[in-house]
């Protein structure tokens, strides 16, 4: 696949809808829902409209044409122990033809940054224990696994 000609990360806005519907289905069928467009279009613009999150968006441009490659979405939370900000890295997903391109690094590298600009004492995120892959970038980008606590969850 070839490179692209030019890439960038911007926060999303209303917009990005159309793009980050697209991607937002993709990363539920990755994690084996059903594809539903109107219900990921549904999801994202309320969390646009409501504020209740921040989402990045990775865009290339080959031969002149625009092509959205990826997003994060960030979670805001607070940690009561430090007193400070938290942010949740709650969904990552880069397009089948952004792979391998550093579409993934660059979110990850922009979730920091912005994390920072915000005085948070971090960010966190869950990936499955077979993303590989994942834990491959995450790992080099200086992300440590957890070893100290246990994770518990109590489904509705």
């Amino acid at each position: 696949m070839p490179d692209f000609d030019r890439l960038e990360v911007v926060e999303a806005g209303p917009a990005h809808l159309e793009d980050l519907t697209t991607l937002f289905d993709g990363y539920r069928v990755f994690y084996k829902q059903p594809t539903d467009v109107a219900r990921a279009r549904g999801f994202i613009s309320e969390r646009i409209a409501r504020g209740e999150s921040v989402i990045f968006l990775a865009i290339g441009e080959r031969g002149g044409e625009r092509h959205a490659l990826g997003f994060v979405q960030l979670f805001p939370s607070f940690s009561s122990v430090s007193t400070k900000r938290l942010w949740i890295l709650n969904d990552l997903f880069v397009a089948p033809e952004g792979r391998r391109h550093g579409v993934g690094r660059m979110l990850m590298e922009r979730s920091r940054e912005y994390a920072e600009s915000t005085g948070a004492r971090g960010l966190t995120l869950e990936t499955a224990v077979d993303n590989l892959p994942a834990q491959a970038l995450y790992e080099s980008l200086g992300w440590k696994r957890d070893t100290e606590f246990y994770r518990y969850e109590l489904y509705l």
